[in-house]
């Protein structure tokens, strides 16, 4: 499927819940260098660790499958603080020398982190947070992401609701720049009223209060985002308090990793994604087939991201010779000449995808809670800050 990557088996390191690397293998030949070094930082433990694990998982796959052995990823864990993040991004630049750092989750992380990192010349591919601070006015030649921009998702589900008669929503999301930006894309396609639009605290596991606001309101509809163990923490309440309005979301609040924790509570929500694992191309049914065999599981969305983002940067290194030309590679990284599991895909000038958002259903397979696509929200869909952009 994919060549040209021949070498020893890459070194991988990964870092404990403090961010300290712990070597967990070694390349065989180590008397020869690695051609390319990439850093990645990301969540492995704590809250929204499985995020990160499956981002991890997702790009190493990818390595594997193009026998990378000319490739060094070191993974180091930020435990989902800032702080941390940016020591490790500190080392990894300093000491470790890499060419690319990726991997970042959390937008207030990657704000942390990449703005520095990009202007000392290093280059970040994301494979997830993309802050609308990074797509607009603070946009950089060395910054892109292979997932979307913050607003895409919701942008879509705003849509959905207005377009099929939801006249009094409620939204929330947690008061970070991700679910500010959520917040903001939803409200840039959903134009009517609101029941009611609140911000929870980053992390928070209690929602009692919240959905009383939300009875209280009493909405027609309920839209939110809530990442990780949030969203997992807010359904379970929900499907305990017996409030029966429908509940719509973007694709992090029902992605297969929170769907086993969620439950039947989730079934017949409609959530919107770039990815699912029924989309219909060749990369994709490949990817989702091997990531199942490699890891025992169906990949998650940020699976795939992690996957194609590493596929982004080898196909890159590979069309540019190398990283040594920077202008070489950052032209390659444009082009995205690299078969993605989205299918068609190409970068808005900004370093963001230009791609279809489609709206899907938690169903049940079996014994096993997942989604399928019903329709698409959005098509060919940049952002709303490319004209922001001046590189």
């Amino acid at each position: 499927m994919r060549n040209g990557y021949k070498g020893a088996v890459l070194a991988l390191a990964a870092g404990t819940a403090l961010g300290l690397g712990v070597a967990l293998g070694a390349a065989q030949n180590t008397a020869q260098a690695a051609n390319l070094k990439i850093g990645m930082i990301t969540t492995l433990s704590g809250g929204g660790s499985s995020l990160g694990i499956d981002v991890r998982d997702g790009f190493q796959l990818a390595l594997n499958e193009a026998g990378a052995g000319d490739v060094e990823l070191l993974v180091e864990d930020d435990a989902r603080k800032p702080d941390i993040a940016k020591q490790i991004a500190t080392k990894f630049i300093q000491r470790d020398k890499v060419d690319i750092l990726t991997g970042i989750i959390w937008s207030n992380l990657a704000m942390a982190v990449v703005p520095a990192a990009v202007k000392d010349g290093v280059f970040y591919i994301s494979p997830n947070a993309g802050p609308s601070a990074l797509a607009g006015k603070g946009c950089n030649p060395n910054y892109f992401n292979v997932a979307w921009q913050n607003d895409n998702l919701h942008e879509a589900m705003g849509g959905y609701v207005q377009d099929n008669g939801y006249k009094k929503p409620f939204i929330l999301a947690p008061n970070y720049p991700a679910g500010k930006d959520a917040l903001t894309g939803f409200k840039r396609y959903y134009t009517g009223a609101l029941a009611g639009e609140i911000y929870t605290k980053l992390g928070q596991s209690d929602y009692a209060a919240e959905i009383a606001q939300i009875r209280e309101a009493d909405p027609d509809s309920i839209f939110f985002f809530l990442p990780g163990g949030m969203g997992i923490a807010f359904m379970k309440q929900y499907a305990q308090s017996g409030l029966d309005v429908p509940v719509f979301g973007p694709a992090f609040s029902f992605d297969q990793g929170i769907l086993g924790a969620v439950g039947e509570a989730a079934l017949g929500v409609k959530n919107t994604s770039q990815w699912s694992k029924d989309l219909d191309n060749a990369a994709n049914k490949a990817f989702v087939a091997a990531f199942q065999k490699e890891y025992g599981r169906l990949p998650s969305l940020y699976a795939s991201q992690g996957y194609d983002a590493a596929n982004l940067i080898l196909a890159a290194w590979k069309k540019a010779g190398g990283i040594g030309d920077k202008d070489a590679f950052r032209k390659a990284l444009e082009e995205a000449d690299f078969a993605s599991v989205r299918g068609a895909f190409k970068f808005a000038s900004n370093h963001h995808p230009i791609q279809d958002i489609y709206v899907r259903e938690v169903v049940k397979e079996g014994d096993v809670l997942t989604n399928k696509i019903v329709g698409v929200g959005l098509k060919q869909h940049a952002n709303a800050y490319v004209g922001d952009c001046k590189m």
